[in-house]
């Protein structure tokens, strides 16, 4: 593979996500021969992803690393080097910036596009990690319809879980709520939606001890903390963790504006950030939607944003260069 070395590009992608992968294609098609670093999970989370089938354009349905291979070999088909490496530190203070690359090696960037994306916050059972993807997800929009008519559970308690409580009635015939405390911390609105919803049950003071099942969800086992009575869910076939997302964006902390949580803030409608020439997008940035679609969106609007401000900025400096002679 080719030395980079010291080397300025116009375009470096961090993260290989959904948006990071479109971004790719979008600045390949415009000849800015854009680098990707693919980052400590090559693929994004769709990597941890079974079938995928609310994307446009696979009828079938479509594994998710399967999917993010599809990206990757499209933006790579036009001219995007896209490559295993870890960001681990920029220099913000000029253009075009400094960028360090596993600790060592020093590329320099005009455009940087961040598409880190965000994670989703785990328990750390043995047992959930094991069965995710075959069974358990921490995303009830992504899977719900998988688990028809099945009873499902969802551990959480703020207005992102009963969201999609909610959300998972439109297919499951029971959904189980799993709170660690004897009430919720959703706001009043969420919380009387799915009090009201017949399909919703709660174990308050509750936390879920396992995920039953070899290859599949097959039940799980659930700790009351005030009694330490174990009771065992025999007919669950799905569980959703819903405590959380934390944004990849500790990179750029105390530089970047962002909220309370670490999501990138933008201006306006762009991919803008505060620094000039650099753009964000995907769940780096978006608190809201977190879909593969959505994030492939925004990556093609940061690549387009980059574009132009590539443009205006050579554009600015052969006016400036033909005045001065």
């Amino acid at each position: 593979m080719e030395d980079i070395a010291e080397k300025t590009f116009e375009v470096v992608i961090v993260g290989s996500g959904p948006a990071g992968l479109t971004a790719a294609l979008y600045a390949a098609r415009a000849d800015l021969k854009p680098i990707v670093f693919e980052g400590p999970e090559p693929g994004g989370q769709l990597m941890q992803t079974t079938d995928v089938e609310n994307y446009p354009g696979y009828p079938e349905g479509v594994m998710g690393p399967k999917m993010m291979e599809d990206f990757r070999s499209q933006a790579v088909r036009f001219g995007a080097d896209c490559r295993y490496g870890y960001v681990t530190n920029i220099e913000f203070d000029k253009r075009p910036y400094k960028v360090t690359v596993d600790e060592e090696t020093v590329i320099y960037a005009k455009t940087i596009i961040i598409s880190t994306g965000a994670s989703a916050m785990w328990l750390d059972l043995p047992s959930e990690q094991r069965l995710r993807g075959k069974g358990v997800s921490a995303c009830a929009t992504c899977d719900g319809a998988f688990f028809r008519n099945e009873h499902v559970v969802i551990v959480g308690g703020g207005d992102t879980a009963m969201e999609e409580a909610t959300f998972l009635t439109k297919f499951a015939k029971k959904v189980t709520v799993i709170h660690r405390r004897d009430e919720l911390r959703a706001s009043k609105a969420m919380q009387n939606r799915a009090f009201e919803n017949e399909k919703i049950e709660f174990m308050w003071n509750s936390e879920l001890q396992e995920v039953l099942g070899d290859k599949l969800v097959e039940g799980v086992k659930v700790k009351n903390r005030k009694s330490g009575d174990i009771t065992v869910l025999e007919d669950v076939t799905g569980v959703f963790i819903a405590i959380g997302h934390k944004p990849n964006t500790d990179l750029f902390k105390g530089v970047l504006t962002m909220d309370d949580v670490g999501y990138i803030q933008t201006k306006g409608q762009s991919t803008k950030t505060d620094l000039p020439g650099i753009f964000a997008c995907g769940d780096a940035m978006d608190a809201v939607y977190r879909q593969a679609v959505t994030a492939a969106g925004t990556g093609c609007r940061a690549a387009l944003d980059a574009e132009r401000f590539l443009s205006d900025h050579e554009s600015e400096k052969a006016i400036a260069e033909s005045h001065w002679k």
